[in-house]
Protein backbone atom coordinates (compact mmCIF):
# COMPACT_ATOMS: atom_id res chain seq x y z
CA UNK A 1 0.00 0.00 0.00
CA UNK A 2 1.12 3.40 -0.48
CA UNK A 3 1.31 6.22 2.33
CA UNK A 4 -1.23 8.68 2.10
CA UNK A 5 0.12 12.21 2.68
CA UNK A 6 -1.91 15.69 2.50
CA UNK A 7 -0.33 18.08 1.51
CA UNK A 8 -0.52 21.77 1.11
CA UNK A 9 1.91 24.53 -0.12
CA UNK A 10 1.17 28.22 -1.14
CA UNK A 11 0.67 29.73 -3.97
CA UNK A 12 3.52 32.10 -4.90
CA UNK A 13 6.06 31.35 -7.23
CA UNK A 14 9.02 30.07 -5.08
CA UNK A 15 6.32 27.27 -4.01
CA UNK A 16 5.11 26.29 -7.30
CA UNK A 17 8.61 26.54 -8.60
CA UNK A 18 9.66 24.64 -5.99
CA UNK A 19 7.17 21.64 -5.67
CA UNK A 20 6.49 21.73 -10.03
CA UNK A 21 8.25 18.10 -10.11
CA UNK A 22 6.01 16.72 -7.22
CA UNK A 23 2.71 18.52 -8.79
CA UNK A 24 3.48 17.24 -12.36
CA UNK A 25 4.88 13.73 -11.07
CA UNK A 26 8.04 14.62 -13.14
CA UNK A 27 9.68 13.51 -9.90
CA UNK A 28 9.23 10.33 -8.16
CA UNK A 29 6.46 10.17 -5.44
CA UNK A 30 8.29 6.89 -3.97
CA UNK A 31 5.70 5.16 -2.48
CA UNK A 32 3.87 8.00 -1.42
CA UNK A 33 0.18 9.07 -2.45
CA UNK A 34 -0.04 12.86 -2.42
CA UNK A 35 -2.79 14.82 -2.35
CA UNK A 36 -2.02 18.54 -2.67
CA UNK A 37 -3.46 21.78 -1.97
CA UNK A 38 -2.54 25.05 -2.98
CA UNK A 39 -3.48 28.11 -0.71
CA UNK A 40 -2.60 31.33 0.93
CA UNK A 41 -0.23 31.71 3.66
CA UNK A 42 -3.39 31.99 6.19
CA UNK A 43 -5.15 29.53 4.28
CA UNK A 44 -2.47 26.97 4.98
CA UNK A 45 -1.64 28.29 8.96
CA UNK A 46 -4.89 27.80 9.43
CA UNK A 47 -5.40 24.24 7.97
CA UNK A 48 -2.57 22.81 9.57
CA UNK A 49 -4.02 23.62 13.52
CA UNK A 50 -7.12 22.52 12.16
CA UNK A 51 -5.12 18.84 11.58
CA UNK A 52 -6.28 19.16 7.68
CA UNK A 53 -2.59 18.32 6.58
CA UNK A 54 0.58 15.99 7.31
CA UNK A 55 2.95 18.34 5.71
CA UNK A 56 2.37 22.25 4.72
CA UNK A 57 4.12 25.36 4.03
CA UNK A 58 3.75 27.19 7.21
CA UNK A 59 5.00 30.60 8.29
CA UNK A 60 7.38 30.35 10.65
CA UNK A 61 5.93 32.75 12.88
CA UNK A 62 2.56 29.53 13.00
CA UNK A 63 5.59 27.30 13.14
CA UNK A 64 7.21 28.78 16.20
CA UNK A 65 3.25 28.49 18.04
CA UNK A 66 3.05 24.66 16.98
CA UNK A 67 6.25 23.86 18.00
CA UNK A 68 5.18 21.06 19.67
CA UNK A 69 2.97 19.19 17.02
CA UNK A 70 5.79 19.97 14.08
CA UNK A 71 9.25 19.34 12.55
CA UNK A 72 10.38 21.31 9.68
CA UNK A 73 12.02 19.64 6.86
CA UNK A 74 15.43 20.87 6.05
CA UNK A 75 14.28 21.63 2.07
CA UNK A 76 11.82 23.92 0.79
CA UNK A 77 12.53 26.99 3.42
CA UNK A 78 12.13 30.75 2.57
CA UNK A 79 14.94 32.86 4.13
CA UNK A 80 17.62 34.95 3.20
CA UNK A 81 18.81 38.21 3.53
CA UNK A 82 16.79 40.89 1.47
CA UNK A 83 13.39 38.78 1.68
CA UNK A 84 11.52 41.03 4.31
CA UNK A 85 8.23 41.84 4.29
CA UNK A 86 7.88 46.04 3.26
CA UNK A 87 5.97 48.63 5.49
CA UNK A 88 4.05 50.56 2.84
CA UNK A 89 2.01 53.51 3.55
CA UNK A 90 -0.81 54.93 1.40
CA UNK A 91 0.83 58.64 1.47
CA UNK A 92 4.74 59.46 1.93
CA UNK A 93 6.06 60.85 4.91
CA UNK A 94 3.87 59.08 7.19
CA UNK A 95 4.64 56.05 10.48
CA UNK A 96 2.27 54.20 12.42
CA UNK A 97 1.86 55.98 15.40
CA UNK A 98 -1.86 56.18 16.13
CA UNK A 99 -4.50 54.73 17.14
CA UNK A 100 -6.52 56.12 15.01
CA UNK A 101 -4.38 54.92 11.71
CA UNK A 102 -5.01 51.18 10.25
CA UNK A 103 -2.46 48.91 9.25
CA UNK A 104 -3.30 45.95 7.16
CA UNK A 105 -1.16 42.56 7.64
CA UNK A 106 -1.42 39.79 5.68
CA UNK A 107 -2.34 37.05 8.10
CA UNK A 108 -2.42 36.80 12.01
CA UNK A 109 0.30 33.97 12.36
CA UNK A 110 2.73 35.26 9.16
CA UNK A 111 5.64 36.08 9.86
CA UNK A 112 5.11 39.56 8.23
CA UNK A 113 2.50 40.32 10.98
CA UNK A 114 4.78 39.08 13.70
CA UNK A 115 7.96 41.53 12.41
CA UNK A 116 5.45 44.29 12.50
CA UNK A 117 4.01 43.10 16.43
CA UNK A 118 8.06 43.10 17.44
CA UNK A 119 9.22 46.65 15.41
CA UNK A 120 5.81 48.40 15.67
CA UNK A 121 4.31 47.21 18.78
CA UNK A 122 0.63 49.31 19.79
CA UNK A 123 1.71 51.71 16.91
CA UNK A 124 -1.78 51.46 15.28
CA UNK A 125 -4.90 49.40 14.93
CA UNK A 126 -4.06 46.19 12.74
CA UNK A 127 -6.72 44.45 10.46
CA UNK A 128 -5.46 40.77 8.88
CA UNK A 129 -6.03 40.73 5.29
CA UNK A 130 -5.59 38.21 1.95
CA UNK A 131 -2.17 39.53 1.25
CA UNK A 132 -3.34 40.25 -2.46
CA UNK A 133 -5.71 42.59 -0.69
CA UNK A 134 -3.65 45.00 0.73
CA UNK A 135 -1.86 47.14 -2.21
CA UNK A 136 -5.69 47.95 -3.59
CA UNK A 137 -6.71 48.86 -0.29
CA UNK A 138 -3.78 51.17 0.08
CA UNK A 139 -3.93 52.75 -3.83
CA UNK A 140 -8.28 53.16 -2.43
CA UNK A 141 -6.81 54.82 1.13
CA UNK A 142 -9.09 52.71 2.62
CA UNK A 143 -5.96 51.81 5.12
CA UNK A 144 -3.23 53.60 6.02
CA UNK A 145 0.01 51.47 6.09
CA UNK A 146 0.26 47.74 4.77
CA UNK A 147 2.92 44.91 5.16
CA UNK A 148 3.63 43.91 2.15
CA UNK A 149 4.94 40.01 0.88
CA UNK A 150 4.98 38.22 -2.64
CA UNK A 151 5.43 39.96 -5.40
CA UNK A 152 3.96 43.19 -4.61
CA UNK A 153 7.43 43.45 -3.13
CA UNK A 154 8.58 44.28 -7.19
CA UNK A 155 5.55 46.68 -7.40
CA UNK A 156 4.66 48.47 -5.06
CA UNK A 157 6.03 51.89 -6.67
CA UNK A 158 3.92 51.39 -10.07
CA UNK A 159 1.40 51.54 -7.85
CA UNK A 160 2.24 55.00 -6.18
CA UNK A 161 2.63 53.64 -2.96
CA UNK A 162 5.25 54.72 -0.40
CA UNK A 163 7.77 52.40 1.28
CA UNK A 164 7.89 53.40 5.17
CA UNK A 165 10.71 50.37 6.14
CA UNK A 166 11.95 47.28 4.96
CA UNK A 167 11.25 45.50 7.91
CA UNK A 168 13.57 42.46 6.56
CA UNK A 169 16.26 44.95 6.67
CA UNK A 170 15.69 45.82 10.53
CA UNK A 171 15.91 42.45 11.43
CA UNK A 172 19.03 41.73 9.27
CA UNK A 173 20.45 44.92 11.17
CA UNK A 174 18.93 43.90 14.81
CA UNK A 175 20.08 39.97 14.38
CA UNK A 176 22.82 39.25 11.34
CA UNK A 177 20.71 36.80 10.12
CA UNK A 178 19.14 35.73 7.71
CA UNK A 179 15.11 36.69 8.03
CA UNK A 180 13.06 33.16 8.33
CA UNK A 181 9.69 33.94 6.15
CA UNK A 182 8.05 29.97 5.70
CA UNK A 183 9.28 26.57 5.59
CA UNK A 184 8.02 22.90 5.24
CA UNK A 185 7.19 21.27 8.14
CA UNK A 186 5.71 17.99 8.96
CA UNK A 187 3.81 16.58 11.88
CA UNK A 188 5.76 14.48 14.91
CA UNK A 189 2.97 11.94 14.63
CA UNK A 190 3.80 10.84 11.07
CA UNK A 191 6.77 8.16 11.13
CA UNK A 192 10.38 9.00 10.83
CA UNK A 193 10.75 6.94 8.04
CA UNK A 194 7.72 8.63 6.08
CA UNK A 195 8.69 12.19 6.70
CA UNK A 196 12.36 11.17 5.58
CA UNK A 197 10.89 10.02 2.12
CA UNK A 198 8.92 13.23 1.77
CA UNK A 199 12.14 14.72 2.43
CA UNK A 200 13.69 12.94 -0.25
CA UNK A 201 10.79 13.89 -2.90
CA UNK A 202 10.64 17.60 -2.04
CA UNK A 203 14.67 17.68 -2.62
CA UNK A 204 14.40 16.20 -5.65
CA UNK A 205 11.60 17.97 -6.72
CA UNK A 206 13.37 21.59 -5.87
CA UNK A 207 16.80 19.99 -8.15
CA UNK A 208 14.50 19.43 -10.88
CA UNK A 209 13.45 22.95 -11.00
CA UNK A 210 16.81 24.53 -10.60
CA UNK A 211 17.99 21.96 -13.24
CA UNK A 212 15.77 23.61 -15.70
CA UNK A 213 14.39 27.36 -14.34
CA UNK A 214 12.01 27.82 -17.27
CA UNK A 215 10.53 24.16 -16.86
CA UNK A 216 7.99 25.03 -13.98
CA UNK A 217 6.94 28.56 -15.72
CA UNK A 218 3.39 27.37 -16.35
CA UNK A 219 2.77 25.90 -13.22
CA UNK A 220 3.84 28.85 -11.32
CA UNK A 221 1.56 31.28 -13.86
CA UNK A 222 -1.48 29.30 -13.14
CA UNK A 223 -1.44 30.21 -9.44
CA UNK A 224 0.08 34.06 -9.68
CA UNK A 225 -1.03 37.40 -9.13
CA UNK A 226 1.12 38.81 -11.30
CA UNK A 227 2.07 37.21 -14.74
CA UNK A 228 4.43 38.97 -15.85
CA UNK A 229 7.92 35.96 -16.08
CA UNK A 230 10.03 38.46 -15.23
CA UNK A 231 8.06 39.32 -11.86
CA UNK A 232 7.85 35.76 -11.50
CA UNK A 233 11.45 34.73 -12.16
CA UNK A 234 12.98 37.90 -9.86
CA UNK A 235 10.40 35.55 -7.08
CA UNK A 236 12.43 33.02 -7.57
CA UNK A 237 15.35 34.63 -7.60
CA UNK A 238 14.89 36.23 -4.08
CA UNK A 239 13.14 33.38 -2.18
CA UNK A 240 15.09 30.46 -3.71
CA UNK A 241 18.78 30.12 -2.54
CA UNK A 242 21.17 27.59 -1.05
CA UNK A 243 19.01 28.05 2.12
CA UNK A 244 16.01 26.34 0.63
CA UNK A 245 18.05 23.48 -0.68
CA UNK A 246 18.97 22.71 3.31
CA UNK A 247 18.71 24.98 6.02
CA UNK A 248 22.23 24.23 7.19
CA UNK A 249 23.58 25.62 10.39
CA UNK A 250 23.23 29.56 9.32
CA UNK A 251 19.33 28.58 8.58
CA UNK A 252 19.12 26.49 12.15
CA UNK A 253 20.71 29.68 13.66
CA UNK A 254 18.04 32.06 11.89
CA UNK A 255 15.50 29.88 13.48
CA UNK A 256 16.75 29.46 16.59
CA UNK A 257 16.93 33.37 16.84
CA UNK A 258 13.02 33.61 15.62
CA UNK A 259 12.00 32.02 18.58
CA UNK A 260 13.43 33.60 20.66
CA UNK A 261 12.25 36.64 19.68
CA UNK A 262 8.45 35.71 19.32
CA UNK A 263 9.01 33.79 23.27
CA UNK A 264 10.24 37.40 24.30
CA UNK A 265 6.71 39.00 23.42
CA UNK A 266 4.90 36.06 24.38
CA UNK A 267 4.39 33.77 21.61
CA UNK A 268 5.10 30.27 21.33
CA UNK A 269 5.54 28.00 24.18
CA UNK A 270 8.82 28.28 24.51
CA UNK A 271 9.90 25.10 22.77
CA UNK A 272 12.47 25.71 19.94
CA UNK A 273 11.57 24.96 15.95
CA UNK A 274 13.54 21.36 15.35
CA UNK A 275 14.46 20.68 11.85
CA UNK A 276 14.08 17.03 10.70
Amino acid sequence: MTQPIRLAISTCPNDTFAFHGLLTRAVDWRGLDFTIDLLDIEQLNAGFAAGRFDVCKLSFHAAVRMAEDLVVLPSGSALGFGVGPLLLAARSGTRPDSGSQLTLCPGEQTTAALLFELFYPGSSRVEQTVFSDIMPRLKAGTADFGVCIHEGRFTWEQQGLACVEDLGVRWERETGCPLPLGGIVARRSLPADVITTVQQVIHDSLSLALADREAPLPTMRAHAQEFDDAVLMQHVDLYVNDWTVDLGDIGRTALATLSARAVSIGIGAGRGLEVA
